[in-house]
């Protein structure tokens, strides 16, 4: 697919908000992963444009691997006007350590010890410590946060509530399959050719993202597909293409193997996507 006026629409959209509210700077949180490249290849014309400040931050815990890492390390120096790494492990241990072990917070009943229920809690407050700082970067910038939200990874639940989703969306009503390939355009038509000086070349920097497992970096799983096709054998890419055309089919169908684990996650992760519930004002005054 030509994807060229998916994204000139996106960069015009994005140039348009970020004037209209006199924006000085966009923070992203840079993974090493293919959703947060893809928003880096998209905002960094607009900020050189608007000679505003792309400002990138690698943020990883021991459970990242050094794959992730080196991924985000290279996208990140060469996407963003400011680029970091900073390690969140001694915030999270503290956090753990200190707020939750010494004084106990879970009540009684519900002490939690390791496996997977374990996992997912560290991992959700690994994505919160995440945004806590994003945020405090965009504050101090009078910049905005952006999310690295697919379609996919929404319908699915696979996020963390009030810890990935940011301020605003380029990608949010994407398909993962649709953000596969709208990287790898940018990276033929826009990288392909060039050159500059850092050492390698980004165009391979980028295709080393696109060939790699998806994770979300949490410790939860080894891959995403782990967690939401958990018997997949095969690419990250490969997969997402299967989850989609399951999704899809569902939703036009409105039938379904209702047994099948892309569907479940949909329906048992409904309650992120109309968070916060709220009482409707007039159950509140009309009874």
């Amino acid at each position: 697919m030509d994807y060229s006026n998916e994204v000139k629409n996106i960069r015009e959209e994005l140039k348009t908000y970020v004037q209209k509210n006199h924006i000085k700077s966009l923070v992203l949180g840079m993974s090493g992963g293919i959703d947060s490249t893809l928003c880096a290849l998209l905002a960094k014309p607009v900020c050189d444009e608007l000679e505003i400040p792309l400002i990138g931050r690698s943020l990883p815990s021991k459970t990242n691997s050094k794959g992730e890492n080196k991924r985000a390390k290279e996208t990140g120096r060469y996407l963003c006007t400011d680029f970091k790494e900073t390690s969140i492990k001694s915030v999270f241990t503290a956090t753990v350590d200190k707020a939750f072990d010494n004084y106990n917070v879970y009540p009684e009943p519900y002490a939690i010890e390791e496996g997977e229920k374990f996992n997912i809690l560290n991992g959700n407050m690994k994505a919160r410590i995440r945004m806590i700082l994003l945020y405090d970067i965009a504050g101090a910038t009078d910049g905005m946060v952006l999310s690295t939200d697919n379609y996919t990874e929404y319908l699915l639940g696979f996020w963390t509530l009030h810890g990935d989703v940011g301020d605003y969306g380029m990608i949010q009503n994407l398909w993962k399959t649709e953000v596969y390939e709208m990287t790898e355009w940018i990276a033929r038509h826009e990288f392909s050719g060039w050159k500059g000086q850092l050492t390698g070349h980004p165009f391979e920097v980028i295709m080393d993202v696109i060939n790699a497992d998806a994770t979300d970096g949490l410790g939860i799983s080894k891959t995403d597909l782990d967690q939401i096709l958990p018997t997949w054998e095969g690419s990250s890419r490969d997969g997402y293409k299967l989850v989609d055309l399951r999704l899809k089919s569902h939703f036009a169908s409105g039938i379904g193997d209702l047994d099948d684990p892309v569907l479940q996650r949909h329906y048992r992760t409904e309650f992120k996507r109309i968070n916060p519930v709220s009482i409707p004002r007039e159950n509140i005054t009309n009874k």
